[in-house]
């Protein structure tokens, strides 16, 4: 296997917990709590437009991991959630089209 092309780390994670998240200036911010197989994350995404909040968790989701952390609010976003452009310009999440170890990393 080749190494990596990409600046960025990104990594499948396992959504176990999500809230609305209104005390962000950003509009449509969800709070997540992320399992990475061998480590637990906290993101802050912008994904309400198209996710309710109680839906995303048990989902698998793409996280760029080596960007650092932001404190977000007062919440300590330590992934970034990867999504793209929906129909309306609004983030829709990635995600793997079947199940996969949690952790594994986009090549």
């Amino acid at each position: 296997m080749t190494e990596s092309p990409f600046d960025v780390t990104i990594q499948v994670a396992e959504v176990t917990d999500a809230e609305p998240f209104p005390e962000a200036n950003k509009p449509e911010m969800v709070k997540l709590w992320l399992d990475f197989g061998d480590e637990t994350r906290q993101s802050a995404a912008q994904l309400g437009y198209h996710h309710d909040a109680e839906e995303v968790i048990g989902e698998q989701v793409l996280c760029a991991t080596n960007l650092g952390s932001v404190r977000i609010a007062g919440f300590k976003s330590e992934a970034l959630t990867v999504g793209v452009p929906g129909d309306d310009g609004n983030p829709v999440l990635v995600t793997p089209e079947a199940d996969v170890p949690l952790g594994g990393k986009l090549y």
